[in-house]
């Protein structure tokens, strides 16, 4: 995964353009939420892109957190502390703070380990929707708006037993779905596996927003135009 392209780092300041986040979710994450397209009024940056990009920055340690706590958007300018620190948290240039991120353990900065454990955390983003959360919503019999849906991150976490590793894959063992009046939280929990064998534990977990009850024949429409974005999107780029 060639990271560099999908960011802009200029001494401390760390951007992105609509362009370069949006073309991370589609060509990466495989991720189609229609807040990263590129004329979207609600536009953010991906979770998953600031997640990766700071484990390359930063490096990886053997277990970390990454709390959200606001959308970024492509106006926004990222300050990266020059710090090495357990915690850290990154605010704009506003002094606005997006994201906590706490570390413990090992360190490295392994190119293969990293890219093969962020490419693979990021991968999974795309079968959330429409195969994991439509199960949970149904089973809750409540759903996004599907006019306009909002599903973001809250946090991610992940363990290794060892920084040992050249390679890191994921394998769903788990969600939760909690229900706030109209929010809703899932967590989403995962083995990390090297060569079949599990190596730590991963989570992460997503806000629903404007819950509503659920309605078969829109979600229907919903997973149909999702379908629709990702086939015409994969024809594309062909």
């Amino acid at each position: 995964m060639n990271l560099e392209k999908f960011y802009n780092l200029d001494g401390a300041r760390l951007s992105f353009t609509r362009q370069q986040a949006s073309d991370f979710a589609k060509s990466v994450a495989g991720d189609f939420n229609t807040i990263h397209d590129v004329d979207s009024k609600r536009f953010c940056v991906p979770g998953d892109l600031l997640f990766s990009v700071i484990i390359h920055h930063y490096g990886l340690r053997q277990t970390m957190g990454f709390s959200f706590s606001g959308m970024v958007g492509d106006e926004v300018s990222l300050i990266l502390p020059k710090v090495n620190a357990r915690e850290i948290s990154i605010y704009d240039e506003n002094d606005k703070k997006y994201l906590d991120v706490s570390s413990d353990g090992a360190h490295s900065r392994s190119p293969e380990l990293i890219n093969s454990l962020t490419r693979n955390y990021v991968e999974f983003s795309g079968h959330t929707f429409p195969h994991v959360l439509v199960p949970l919503m149904q089973e809750n019999n409540v759903m996004i708006n599907t006019e306009r849906p909002l599903v973001i991150y809250d946090h991610m976490r992940i363990s290794l037993d060892t920084l040992d590793l050249d390679s890191v894959e994921l394998k769903l063992i788990g969600s939760k779905f909690r229900l706030y009046g109209k929010r809703g939280d899932v967590a989403l929990n995962y083995d990390l596996c090297c060569n079949d064998e599990v190596v730590g534990r991963g989570q992460k977990k997503m806000v629903l927003s404007g819950l509503r009850e659920y309605d078969q024949g829109k979600i229907d429409a919903l997973v149909k135009s999702y379908s629709g974005l990702k086939s015409r999107y994969a024809k594309h780029i062909q």
